[in-house]
């Protein structure tokens, strides 16, 4: 086939092994903070995490290694729902239903405010090393 016809992968762009859903780049020493004691480190500085809820794996890199919810520490949303949003302040799905219920915003509102502060640890709390306002927001 001529050359001229078939596409060339994109690079820089990762996709999880199991799922091919498009990975967020994350830090090792967020990896290594979600990780049992016992998991040798097996992922290479390019680690990426699978944003994708249905899919077991948190982890992986662009040799194909990867870290399943099996491997961590504790459940993490949005693998597991039940999980907190906030890995830095524990805010639930079950809170900001709590909120939209009371008709007020006043823990997502809270949750905002602290996660702009100097006492939010997100590179190492959250499960993506990112805020998660976003996802909060979402």
């Amino acid at each position: 086939m001529n050359k001229a016809f078939v596409r060339e992968p994109d690079q820089g762009v990762e996709r999880c092994p199991r799922c091919g859903s498009l990975g967020e780049p994350v830090g090792l020493d967020t990896v290594k903070e979600f990780l049992k004691p016992e998991f040798p480190d097996p992922l290479s500085d390019s680690a990426h995490f699978c944003p994708y809820a249905a899919c077991d794996v948190v982890y992986f890199d662009m040799f194909e290694r990867i870290v399943l919810t099996t491997d961590i520490i504790r459940p993490v949303y949005p693998k597991d729902p039940t999980a907190p949003l906030c890995g830095c302040f524990g805010l639930t799905c079950e809170d900001v239903e709590d909120d939209i219920a009371e008709e007020s915003v006043a823990r997502v509102k809270a949750l905002l405010t602290r996660a702009q502060s100097s006492e939010a640890s997100c590179r190492t709390h959250s499960v993506n090393g990112k805020s998660c306002m976003e996802a909060v927001q979402k």
